[in-house]
């Protein structure tokens, strides 16, 4: 092979992505995530999604089979995590859908405001409020049990990278 041709595959090989194994579930993530090292023992991938309006981070968590609570207790959870926009009180703008995967269905939830950020989810206290955020989060079922997928950053970042969220969470299999 001549060195234009060793060039070109490792270009296409770099441009696939990294792929991401749930438990026998397979898909690659869009080639502009940057795979990060883990930073804490629950999770099992984790991803900087790049913006010009600031970095996101995709996180994956896997407690065991059975474990990590139910999809609404999550939900409830992920949700309690944001404010309204401008401080108001009630619940932020959010949404729920599914997602036929092949172990089953995903849950996504789609939510925005200002992210009550802790370095630590579970310590107490009030967070760290991070205004125009957004957050997919995601159960997604499996035969191992069930896996929690946040992606959470700046607003228009996530704008910006929802359609590759959707084609990448669409495509394990």
């Amino acid at each position: 092979m001549t060195n234009l041709g060793c060039s070109t595959l490792l270009f296409l090989l770099a441009a696939a992505g990294v792929t991401v194994d749930l438990g026998g579930l397979k898909s690659t993530a869009p080639a502009s995530w940057k795979e990060a090292p883990v930073s804490s023992p629950m999770r099992v991938k984790q991803f900087t999604v790049p913006g010009k309006d600031g970095d996101a981070e995709l996180a994956i968590f896997y407690f065991g089979k059975g474990e990590g609570g139910s999809t609404q207790a999550n939900l409830d959870r992920w949700k309690s995590q944001f404010k309204p926009a401008g401080g108001g009180s009630g619940e932020p703008p959010s949404k729920t859908s599914t997602v036929k995967v092949a172990s089953g269905t995903a849950t996504v939830l789609d939510v925005q405001g200002t992210y009550q950020f802790k370095a630590r989810p579970m310590d107490p206290g009030p967070g760290e409020p991070r205004p125009n955020q957004r957050m997919l989060a995601v159960v997604m079922e499996s035969p191992n049990g069930n896996y929690f997928i946040k992606l959470v950053g700046p607003a228009k970042t996530i704008d910006k990278n929802k359609k590759d969220f959707d084609a990448w969470l669409k495509a394990f299999k």
